[in-house]
C-alpha cells in the first residue's frame, strides 16, 4: 500500500462508533438513536450535525482525548499513514466543561503514545467556529497565541461558512500568523468559489479546507495553481453530504490538472463511512490515480504540512524510501514473469 498523509480531520469527527459506545457505557448514556450496528447514522445536515454533538459530548475528561486520539492514530497507521494533522476545537473543550489546556494536553497524549507505538507523526490545528463570530474566533486564535504547544501549529476556521465575511476575520488570523501558526479556513464546500475567492483575499492562507468549490471560477482555479495555495479535499465527504451527486463528477481531478495541489483527506470519517484508505481507493478507482499519482498526493500534503523541516524532511525521506523499495519489488516481480 501507498504510504499515505491526512490535513484535514476534525478530532471529534473522528471517533469511531465503538469509541463513542465505551465512552456512553462509561457515563451512562444511550447512543441508539445514532449508533445502529456499529454505525453512525444519519439522514441530513441537521442530523449529522445533532449525531456528532450527541458523540461528541461524551468525551469529557483529559484521558478521554488522550483515547480518542490514540485510538484514531493507531487506526490510521494501520492504514499507512506516517502524518495526520487533526483540527481542534478550545470552545468544544470549554463546552465540555474542560479546560483548553486539559483537552491539549490530552489529545497530546494520545498523540505521543500512538507515535510510541508506530511512529505516526501528528499535529494540531486549533479553530475558531466561524458560526460564533469574530470575537469568538479571536478568543480561540489569542488563547493558543499565549498558550503555546508544540504540537499545535496551525490555526484555522472551521463552522458555517455562509455566516460572516473572511474579512471579519482578519485580526484573528494576524494573532494566529504572528505566531508563527500555519493558516488554513474551510472554504467552498456548502458555498460557491466567492467563498474561496473572499478568503483568500482577506485571510491570506496557506491552504483551503475542501476549496472543490473553486472549480465554478477557472480564474480562481488559475489563481489557485499560480500561488499554489492547496485544496485539502475531502471527497467521501463531499458525496455523502451531496456537495456533488457522485465521484465521477468531483472536480479533484480538474483541479489537480489545473496544477493546483490537491490532497486526500477523510473530514469526519466514521460519520461519512469513510477512512483515509478509502479516499486512496477513491482517487485510484475514479480519479485515475496509480501509485505513482497518489504517492505524489501524499508528498504533496507533507511539503505543505504545518511542522519543522527537520520533521519534514525526515517524512518525506520515509516516503521516498517506501518508493524505492516498492520500485524493486516491481522489477523483481517483472524479471520472474519473464524468466
Amino acid at each position: 500500500m501507498v504510504l499515505k498523509a491526512e490535513l484535514h480531520c476534525h478530532v471529534e469527527g473522528a471517533a469511531s462508533p465503538a469509541l463513542v459506545a465505551r465512552k456512553a457505557a462509561t457515563y451512562g448514556a444511550d447512543v441508539s438513536a445514532f449508533i445502529v450496528d456499529g454505525r453512525f447514522v444519519w439522514h441530513d445536515f441537521t442530523s449529522f450535525l445533532r449525531a456528532y454533538d450527541q458523540a461528541s459530548a461524551l468525551f469529557r475528561t483529559q484521558e478521554d482525548y488522550a483515547d480518542l486520539t490514540e485510538d484514531y492514530l493507531l487506526a490510521l497507521s494501520a492504514q499507512d499513514a506516517i502524518y495526520s494533522e487533526v483540527f481542534i476545537s478550545t470552545d468544544h473543550a470549554i463546552s465540555a466543561g474542560l479546560s483548553p489546556r486539559a483537552y491539549i494536553e490530552g489529545l497530546a497524549e494520545g498523540m505521543r503514545r500512538a507515535k510510541a507505538a508506530t511512529g505516526i507523526e501528528s499535529r494540531m490545528i486549533a479553530t475558531g467556529l466561524r458560526h460564533k463570530g469574530p470575537d469568538a474566533v479571536m478568543e480561540a486564535a489569542r488563547y493558543i497565541a499565549e498558550n503555546p504547544h508544540p504540537l499545535v501549529t496551525g490555526f484555522g476556521m472551521a463552522g458555517d461558512e455562509r455566516m460572516h465575511h473572511p474579512r471579519d476575520f482578519v485580526r484573528a488570523f494576524d494573532v494566529a500568523r504572528d505566531a508563527g501558526l500555519g493558516i488554513t479556513v474551510h472554504a467552498g464546500e456548502l458555498s460557491g468559489w466567492e467563498s474561496v475567492a473572499n478568503a483568500l483575499d482577506a485571510i491570506r492562507p496557506s491552504r483551503i479546507g475542501h476549496g472543490v468549490r473553486a472549480i465554478e471560477n477557472p480564474d480562481l482555479v488559475r489563481r489557485l495553481a499560480e500561488e499554489q495555495i492547496l485544496l485539502e479535499c475531502c471527497p467521501g465527504s463531499n458525496i455523502s453530504l451531496q456537495v456533488y451527486a457522485d465521484f465521477p463528477s468531483h472536480p479533484f481531478p480538474t483541479l489537480a490538472r489545473a496544477g493546483v495541489p490537491v490532497t486526500l483527506n477523510s473530514d469526519d470519517p466514521p460519520y461519512f463511512h469513510t477512512d483515509l484508505a478509502r479516499e486512496y481507493d477513491i482517487a485510484a478507482a475514479f480519479f485515475g490515480c496509480d501509485d505513482g499519482a497518489l504517492t505524489e498526493i501524499t508528498r504533496t500534503a507533507l511539503k505543505a504540512a504545518y511542522v519543522d523541516e527537520t520533521t519534514r524532511n525526515t517524512l518525506i525521506e520515509r516516503l521516498n524510501a517506501d518508493k524505492t523499495v516498492r520500485a524493486g519489488d516491481a522489477d523483481f516481480a517483472g524479471s520472474v514473469a519473464s524468466s
